[in-house]
């Protein structure tokens, strides 16, 4: 970031950590919020507690500065020093809780240990800094050089000076730092691990704006939920994807090994077990600074649980909406044909063409043929007279359908289901293959019956001759 005038103005106007810093009461608020948080490295705290807190401050600052000094009230301050003007504090409700919690902002953790940097320290340490710088370099060389050879080399030179280490431990040559080199390592190693934790709220932070802004977008947005949907996975994605997001899921991966973890104990236990160390009198939480690590942690992961949870909700809510509308469209229906039930509509209430559309496609009418006109002959030739047999016209057999749809209906009444088999055992042929030919034809007409290919019965009937007639055909079966 570029510090010129206007950069500077618009910081000096808008951010938190300097309007802290130009803040009336900023000796109050930040040894307060230092004393509350930082110090014993917590993260949130209820409202009765650091109200409890404040008023025990406020109570020794008015026995030495006199009752004036600070006229309102504890949560009078706490409640101004979370307002959106100022910035200092996250006031919120937690889940599962109706009591308001507070928790610092990344600006005010930076301003306080801007403040902390200011004091005079024991000595300034160089050394251990700079052999930082060598290790990140070297990390940065080695990690981005792509030449096989060129690694195995820096490899095999490592290894030598490992050998060369070994040999002389050996022999009894021990490297051992001197108690200032300790000190200085001890200090670079406190700071780094406070700024962790800043990072952490930092980072906390950012999700946080995230969940606030898809919220703003569900309560004011009127398109397609896709198109929100799209809106607001892109934004968490670009976070996630970030140098930032990747930096944190690295390192929360590696602190998640409980490996690491019991690592990271025992060396922290060893090192506070030094009598160099031990002169400088440490602040014993650094002992567990990696379970601060680890809680600071938790609470950027519930942070994107939050998020996820409001998208549930937004989707939960859609659907509700939907649906109470489609409810309240089919109860005004109800209302409104109860309404007219009692005064129905007289003469033609709804007319419609044809319940199926008449299509006529050009292409689908036939050509033009000539009609055929024949031409019958009226007269008798002679000698045709004796050859025609005028008996035939008297024996043409009529098949009354009616009867036998009537027996059909007769034999369901009693059952579900009859095969034609047992129609025909009740009600013999009688006129025979043209009466079955009956059956069939009402059979075929009838939606209802089934024909099952897998069985097979025989029918038999007796034609004038006296000849037993028999065919063989998938079983018939009509239904109710």
């Amino acid at each position: 970031m570029s510090l010129d005038y206007a950069t500077l103005s618009s910081l000096r106007k808008n951010h938190p950590a300097w309007r802290l810093l130009l803040a009336d009461h900023a000796p109050l608020i930040a040894a307060f919020l230092q004393q509350a948080f930082v110090s014993t490295n917590l993260r949130v705290i209820s409202q009765a507690d650091l109200e409890s807190k404040l008023d025990d401050q406020l109570f020794q600052l008015r026995e030495t500065l006199g009752e004036n000094a600070f006229p309102r009230t504890a949560i009078e301050y706490l409640d101004d020093w979370a307002q959106n003007d100022k910035g200092w504090m996250r006031k919120f409700y937690p889940h599962d809780s109706d009591e308001p919690h507070f928790d610092l902002t990344p600006a005010t953790e930076k301003v306080i240990s801007w403040l902390e940097s200011l004091g005079q320290r024991s000595f300034v340490g160089t050394e251990s800094r700079l052999m930082t710088v060598f290790d990140l370099l070297r990390q940065i060389a080695q990690g981005s050089e792509t030449d096989p050879k060129v690694r195995v080399a820096e490899l095999e030179k490592r290894k030598a000076g490992i050998d060369d280490e070994i040999a002389r431990i050996n022999r009894g040559e021990l490297d051992l730092l001197d108690e200032t080199s300790l000190r200085e390592r001890f200090q670079q190693l406190a700071a780094i691990a406070r700024e962790l934790l800043t990072d952490f709220r930092e980072v906390e932070q950012n999700f946080r704006d995230l969940d606030h802004g898809v919220r703003e977008k569900i309560a004011l947005w009127e398109g397609a939920k896709g198109e929100l949907l799209e809106q607001i996975f892109g934004e968490r994605d670009v976070i996630i994807d970030s140098d930032q997001g990747k930096s944190f899921r690295a390192f929360w991966d590696f602190l998640m090994s409980p490996n690491r973890q019991e690592e990271l104990s025992e060396l922290l236990e060893s090192m506070f077990a030094l009598p160099a160390i031990a002169g400088l009198k440490p602040d014993r939480r650094l002992k567990r600074i990696h379970y601060d690590w680890l809680e600071a942690g938790e609470h950027t992961q519930r942070t994107v649980a939050q998020l996820s949870q409001q998208l549930r909700r937004y989707l939960d809510d859609q659907a509700y909406l939907e649906n109470r509308r489609i409810m309240k469209l089919l109860h005004e229906i109800e209302t409104r044909s109860l309404a007219l039930r009692d005064c129905q509509p007289q003469g033609a209430f709804c007319e419609i063409d044809s319940s199926t559309p008449d299509v006529q496609l050009p292409m689908e009418r036939p050509m033009y043929s000539p009609p055929f006109k024949p031409v019958f002959i009226d007269a008798i030739l002679p000698g045709e007279d004796e050859a025609l047999d005028t008996s035939i016209l008297f024996d043409q057999v009529v098949i009354d359908k009616a009867r036998l749809a009537g027996e059909i209906r007769k034999a369901l009444q009693l059952r579900p289901q009859v095969t034609l088999a047992e129609l025909i055992e009740r009600c013999p042929l009688e006129q025979g293959l043209a009466e079955l030919l009956a059956w069939l034809a009402l059979a075929t007409q009838d939606r209802k019956t089934l024909f099952d290919e897998s069985h097979r019965d025989t029918l038999r009937w007796t034609d004038a001759n006296g000849v037993v007639r028999h065919v063989r055909l998938p079983r018939i079966i009509f239904n109710r």
